[in-house]
């Protein structure tokens, strides 16, 4: 990327249309295919020899809720099935990034991703839902919004565009970080603030006077360091291994918004494995999946006492009333992206909040 100036929002929307595009032509081609796979029930010829590679490619660092998943993936994986499964996993953008990662689930180049919801903006408008600022006051809300109905209905969603929703993995609640104390939405004003690829993200910026510009995870560091941006929001988890916090004085504890990621893997080569390989591989999802979720806010409350103790950074704790004028002026962005969310997906959300979640 250029760091002598921000994507701007033309350029962004077309490399989105084009990633879209290049989705569904993937998918018109697999389907096409009808699978591309033939025999038993399995889908495939396979025999107890054949080696199952499974590429899974992530942004992350290792030490992250969703790096600390994959690899307890690939080690349970590996070790139910020997010989027979090959899980290759590559953090920290060490393969693709997730714009990329997308299109090669889809082309069949790799097996698995764990992208962040926001990711799929262009696909599909339900997930959407994840980006609405202050819909999920903590982790509790967005599981119970998982576990139910429309959170199962909307988890394989995408199956018939390239993408096998399997499970949802959690990173955390967002925090903002800026050159500044942002206690109040008018901090934020004129902002350049680094956003996922997500228009309901870019609402959310505009709606506190903010400029929004997407820009991949990877690349945010010396964005910040050069002032291409000067603010952004992210997990803690996230703000401490990719070392944010030693070019951001301030962060703020607003718990804001959600980050996630929708576990998914090629459909075409899922249904070519072996019943018991597919069934099998599946319940080692769910596990690592009640496991990495278990231990997502351990691992952001730790990387925040990491934070704090480094000196480098000062926490600001919102007062109700300060955290009121934010909720306030966010509040827009629901009624902005209602009629493409769906009104009963957001009103689903509210209902499925959970009254111990509400009360913290």
């Amino acid at each position: 990327m250029n760091f002598n100036s921000a994507r701007t929002s033309s350029e962004s929307l077309l490399r989105g249309a084009s990633r879209l595009g290049a989705i569904a032509l993937a998918a018109i081609l697999l389907a096409g295919c009808g699978g591309g796979a033939s025999g038993g029930a399995g889908g495939g010829q396979a025999t107890e020899d054949q080696l199952y590679l499974i590429k899974f490619p992530h942004v992350t660092a290792p030490g992250t809720p969703k790096g600390q998943a994959a690899q307890r993936f690939k080690e349970l994986a590996e070790a139910r099935f020997p010989g027979r499964v090959a899980v290759e996993v590559y953090p920290s953008s060490q393969l693709m990034n997730d714009d990329d990662s997308l299109e090669a689930l889809a082309f069949g180049e790799i097996q698995m991703i764990a992208v962040s919801l926001s990711k799929y903006d262009r696909l599909t408008h339900s997930y959407q839902v994840f980006d609405l600022p202050f819909l999920f006051p903590n982790i509790e809300a967005v599981e119970a919004f998982q576990a139910s109905t429309a959170g199962r209905q909307i988890l394989t969603e995408l199956t018939d565009r390239g993408f096998l929703g399997l499970a949802f993995w959690h990173n955390g609640m967002k925090q903002l970080s800026g050159p500044r104390a942002l206690r109040v939405p008018q901090d934020a004003a004129g902002l350049k603030f680094r956003i996922q690829e997500s228009d309901v993200l870019q609402a959310q910026f505009l709606a506190i006077g903010g400029s929004p510009q997407k820009m991949d995870l990877g690349e945010v560091y010396q964005a910040l360091q050069t002032g291409t941006v000067d603010a952004q929001e992210n997990t803690w988890s996230n703000i401490y291994s990719s070392k944010f916090y030693e070019v951001q004085p301030y962060i703020t504890e607003s718990n804001h918004g959600y980050i996630g990621y929708l576990v998914a893997v090629n459909p075409q080569f899922w249904q070519s494995l072996p019943d018991d390989m597919r069934a099998g591989l599946e319940e080692i999802i769910a596990e690592v999946t009640v496991w990495g979720n278990a231990r997502a806010e351990e691992i952001n409350q730790r990387d925040k006492a990491n934070i704090v103790a480094s000196g480098r950074s000062e926490i600001i704790e919102l007062t109700p009333a300060e955290l009121t004028a934010w909720q306030e002026a966010m509040r827009p962005v629901w009624d902005q992206f209602s009629g493409d969310i769906g009104a009963d997906l957001i009103e689903a959300a509210i209902a499925a909040r959970p009254q111990a979640a509400m009360q913290h």
